[in-house]
């Protein structure tokens, strides 16, 4: 329960329901004045087209409280405060309703331009929410200052909270009584309890921050907050931060909060700074600190630190989480959905199957016999022969030399060097002869460039394949799948533009263009728009599936052109001659809406301004293209992975923070890659139809994750505060595991 400077319940208070609720929520107007020189800035949210707000004007405001629902004020807003936290942040006094004060922290326009302070003020939402979903209703939850609402797509993105109780806890720097020092010891742990059970470190606890009002701590807004196991940032000043938090190295750890607490009640009780580096030297003066001394709280490394709770018992603190029932969870049930479909998948596929015992001990088999994969059904190729046996040691499978098909006729081509041509700007062909080309490094380049006209393809209607498709080994293409609006182009712009800075080099993979021209167009019209914050248009309808782009991907086993197929959801939808290449498709990714799929009611008001409705009946492309595609037994052999896409609308559900919070680990594994699955089909099947899960029920192979190929939702045809792709390569990453271009063991059962 949100509560008043008195501890009463507020008339207006947004959790109570009543006058504060709002109807369904517009942003689709041009936002405040950015240059009006105004104290208050511009407009803070309910202001409307060209607003701009002073102090002491009277305004509605429209906000979201920790729960989603969206609820609206009559306003006030008052002057700027001076703060020293958390630059470039402006905080003033607002009041609510009749007469509720509360603190507005909100992001200026002028700092706008730095994506870094947008994200800086996203994760202390995140925080708040966290801990307001977890405590909220809790009377220790009182150590924590208490977040109100928010609004991260306003035009000048803010969060509330309530006004702390108290003053700063360096004031009262020796003339705590005894039993105060108690009790200050006893609820600093606490709150590093709790943050560590939500899976978060504050990084801000120091004298100034942290106040006190005669009866209760409370920590400051979680504005340095990071989730716990991120990579340290340098933050903060000695002696109030770790050493390792000050440099910025390792990974942050609830305990770097515990190093904050003791050099805290060091200064308190001595009077003094700590060293900043280590235990005082004096620390058997206080006989106070006798427990976080012997506990090892004033130790230089975290890891040589106790946890929260161990400290608790060595001050002899009761611990309100020890035997407390942790929250109910509302996916259990979806979760063992999961699992009992994922069992029955890798039954119905024989990948349960014990292994046949050898001869003798010493006996073991290359691989098991592969199966009669779609291209081999499609272009004829004998079967297999049975695996030889090899004494001592399996030895690794060697790859079938398959023919390369068009990806569009779905026959087999062979290069020619008598069918080379060049695309001008206009994709009107013109023959190539390198007959006369004795000059090798001049022959490969031009042979980069260049075209070969599909022999299959007829004289009225011919198509082209990029040369390095034809001889830089076996191709793999990669359709997008999904209604028109679903962000398929968004999130295929989003994945280049994350592989075009490198994203793939951590996993050990290089990328060229497949074609230069190709590539450098796409990346103009789409990567390079995305990033500069610009709507980018539909795919049009198409009369031909042409790719949109291709790359050529290298690792450890080698080069394979990667091409990705993107057409409009209304071509998709339709079983028409434009999407017979299907049928021939490597694998694919299904791009789900949650506007559509998720009957979450803090989707409406976004729903109500893209005009987009939910249904249960799942995406019509989804199925027509799940029925076309050829099926070995009851299931469709190409891997698939499913992109929860648009999840920045629902970041702050417990499921999708998890994962957006982080970005991805630079080393997969297959259990890192099933538990996101799992939670992203727990969260569908919980919020969803079971018919937006058909991908997952239909192909043998399949991976779920939460995406956003923006990060922001969009005003027009613009992206006001930019654009933050979040795990976009993680669908991308799970298909090349899951076609071999991510070798390992550690990946061998990915989808299954």
């Amino acid at each position: 329960m949100i509560t008043g400077n008195d501890g009463t319940r507020k008339g207006n208070d947004p959790t109570a329901g009543g006058p504060g609720r709002a109807g369904p929520r517009d942003h689709g107007g041009d936002g405040g004045d950015p240059g009006g020189g105004d104290p208050g800035g511009g407009d803070p949210g309910g202001g409307g087209a060209g607003s701009t707000w002073a102090h002491g004007d009277s305004m509605e405001l429209e906000f979201f409280t920790h729960g989603g629902e969206a609820v609206r004020f009559a306003a006030r807003l008052h002057a700027d405060l001076r703060m020293p936290e958390p630059a470039p942040l402006l905080a003033r006094p607002v009041t609510l309703g009749e007469g509720w004060r509360v603190l507005q922290y909100r992001l200026p326009f002028g700092a706008q331009s730095d994506p870094a302070a947008y994200s800086a003020l996203e994760r202390q939402v995140s925080a708040g929410v966290a801990m307001e979903r977890r405590y909220g209703s809790e009377r220790y939850g009182e150590v924590f200052t208490r977040m109100i609402g928010f609004d991260l797509e306003a035009p000048e993105p803010f969060v509330l909270y309530r006004v702390p109780d108290g003053e700063p806890i360096a004031r009262r720097q020796g003339t705590l009584t005894v039993e105060e020092q108690g009790k200050v010891i006893a609820q600093l742990v606490l709150a590093v309890r709790l943050l560590d059970e939500v899976g978060l470190v504050h990084r801000a606890i120091t004298p100034y921050t942290v106040r006190w009002d005669g009866t209760h701590v409370r920590l400051a807004e979680p504005y340095g907050a990071l989730r716990a196991d991120e990579p340290r940032e340098a933050y903060g000043a000695a002696p109030w931060a770790s050493p390792e938090q000050r440099e910025g190295t390792g990974r942050t750890d609830p305990r770097d909060d515990l190093w904050s607490v003791a050099q805290l009640v060091y200064f308190l009780l001595a009077g003094r700074p700590g060293p900043g580096s280590g235990p005082p030297a004096d620390l058997g003066e206080f006989r106070r600190l006798a427990a976080l001394h012997e506990g090892g709280a004033f130790a230089p490394r975290a890891d040589q630190r106790p946890s929260a709770g161990e400290l608790m018992r060595l001050l002899n603190v009761p611990d309100p989480l020890a035997h407390a029932p942790g929250g109910a969870d509302v996916l259990s049930r979806a979760r063992a959905e999961f699992d009992i479909q994922r069992a029955k998948k890798r039954q119905d596929t024989g990948r349960d199957d014990p292994p046949e015992e050898a001869a003798d001990d010493r006996t073991y088999y290359e691989s098991p016999p592969p199966r009669r994969s779609l291209r081999s059904w499609l272009t004829g190729t004998a079967p297999v022969p049975p695996p030889r046996p090899v004494e001592h040691a399996p030895r690794p499978a060697q790859p079938l030399r398959r023919p390369t098909l068009c990806p569009h006729c779905l026959l087999p081509v062979s290069f020619d060097q008598s069918r080379l041509v060049t695309l001008d700007s206009k994709k009107v062909a013109k023959p190539l002869d390198l007959s006369a080309e004795r000059r090798p490094m001049h022959y490969q380049d031009a042979l980069r460039q260049a075209y070969q006209a599909c022999p299959h393809a007829p004289a009225a209607a011919p198509h082209y394949l990029p040369v390095p498709y034809l001889n830089s080994g076996e191709p793999l293409t990669i359709a997008l799948v999904g209604s028109s609006a679903a962000g398929k182009t968004h999130l295929l712009a989003a994945m280049l533009g994350e592989i075009e800075q490198g994203g793939l080099e951590p996993y050990g993979l290089k990328c060229l263009p497949l074609n230069p021209d190709t590539h450098r167009e796409f990346l103009q019209e789409r990567v390079q728009r995305l990033h500069r914050g610009k709507v980018l248009e539909s795919t049009g309808h198409a009369s031909f599936a042409h790719f949109t782009d291709g790359l050529l991907v290298t690792g450890a086993d080698g080069t394979r052109p990667v091409v990705f197929f993107d057409l409009a959801g209304e071509d998709l939808a339709q079983n028409g001659e434009v999407t017979s290449f299907l049928m021939g498709v490597g694998a694919f990714i299904f791009v789900l809406d949650p506007l559509r799929a998720l009957r979450l009611p803090s989707l409406d008001p976004v729903r109500a301004r893209t005009r987009l409705q939910q249904r249960d009946l799942g995406d019509e492309a989804f199925t027509t293209v799940l029925n076309r595609i050829p099926r070995l037994g009851a299931y469709i052999e190409a891997p698939a992975a499913v992109a929860l896409n648009k999840s920045d609308l629902i970041r702050f559900d417990p499921s999708a923070d998890r994962w957006l919070s982080r970005a991805l680990p630079v080393e997969l594994d297959e259990e890192t890659l099933r538990a996101e699955s799992r939670d992203a089909y727990a969260f569908v099947a919980h919020h969803g139809s079971p018919a937006w899960l058909k991908p997952f029920d239909d192909c043998a192979r399949c991976t779920l994750h939460f995406v956003a190929a923006t990060g922001a939702q969009e005003r027009g045809d613009v992206y006001p505060h930019g654009v933050r792709p979040r795990r976009v390569l993680a669908p991308l990453l799970s298909i090349f595991a899951m076609c071999g271009l991510l070798p390992g063991a550690e990946l061998r059962e990915v989808g299954t």
